[in-house]
This record gives C-alpha cells, sequence and structure tokens, in this order.
C-alpha cells in the first residue's frame, strides 16, 4: 500500500468513525443542552487547532511544504483557534456578536479546509506527511470536519433560540 492510499485510507476510517459518533451520541446529547451549552463543546475542538503550528517542525524534518504554504495553513488554524476561543468567551457572556462569531469561524474554517486541499495538491503533499503530521491529518482533521456540521447543524436548528444556558 501507497503512503498516500494509506492516509487517504485512515483518513476516511476517522471521517466515518467520527461521523457515526457525531449522529449516535454527540447529536442526542447536544439537544438535550441549551444553545450556548450545545456550541462550546464544538468550539472547543478548534481552539486546539494551533497544533498546525507543528509544520514548522516537520518542514525541518523533511516535509516538502513550501515556506508559502506552510504560512497559509499556520495563519488559516491559528486565526480559527483564535476565533474560536473568543465565540467561546462570548457564548460564557451571552453577548450579541457571539452566534455571528461562530458563523465567521464556520466560514473561515470552510475556506481554510479548501484552501488547504487547494495547497496539498498544488505542492503533491498528499501521502508524503508522517510522524505527528500524519496523526494530525489523519485524526484532528476529521473531528474538526465533523465538528464543523456539528456547528453548522446546530446554528441553523437553533436559529431563533435564545442563548440561556452556560457554555
Amino acid at each position: 500500500m501507497s503512503s498516500q492510499a494509506a492516509q487517504a485510507l485512515a483518513q476516511s476510517s476517522s471521517l466515518a468513525v467520527f461521523v457515526t459518533m457525531a449522529i449516535w451520541y454527540v447529536a442526542p446529547w447536544l439537544r438535550s443542552l441549551g444553545r450556548a451549552a450545545a456550541l462550546a463543546p464544538l468550539l472547543w475542538v478548534h481552539v486546539f487547532r494551533y497544533v498546525a503550528l507543528q509544520t514548522v517542525s516537520a518542514q525541518h524534518s523533511g516535509f516538502p511544504i513550501s515556506d508559502s504554504g506552510r504560512n497559509e495553513i499556520i495563519s488559516g488554524d491559528v486565526g480559527g483557534a483564535i476565533l474560536a476561543a473568543l465565540a467561546i468567551v462570548a457564548l460564557r457572556r451571552r453577548a450579541r456578536w457571539s452566534i455571528p462569531l461562530v458563523w465567521v469561524l464556520v466560514a473561515e474554517t470552510a475556506f481554510d479546509t479548501v484552501t488547504n486541499v487547494i495547497g496539498g495538491i498544488r505542492e503533491r503533499l498528499f501521502g508524503a506527511a508522517s510522524g505527528v503530521t500524519w496523526f494530525i491529518l489523519s485524526f484532528y482533521v476529521p473531528v474538526i470536519i465533523v465538528s464543523l456540521g456539528l456547528l453548522v447543524w446546530q446554528l441553523y436548528t437553533r436559529r431563533g433560540e435564545a442563548l440561556t444556558s452556560s457554555a
């Protein structure tokens, strides 16, 4: 099996597992919570996106990414981490701008994901990851994608609901 096929299989398997977990366990749990309390754990997943800073170490260890590609990944993910942290604080304070901020995170994450896929194709990075980079791409990225879907679901289906319970 090629490293590209192994990475694709790992990412697909993780995505399938996380979607199943989300449908069977996370979605029913989120329905039992208030709007702010349901959004907060989904946002916490994004707070750790600063793990993208590991790309610097990966590049120094031979991961064949350009400096501009590395910087694009880092800025998108660190920016997403900051937005997620700010959104959690805003939800806890019941700020009127908390829900628009979560929508900004959703848009930023969708844009960042598409941009990273395009960059990975352009730089022929699929299958080039190893070590921690491989782990992040195979396990953490699918969690981000599933949590993004859950965020959109919560934002859309609860759009008329007040922020009542603690985040």
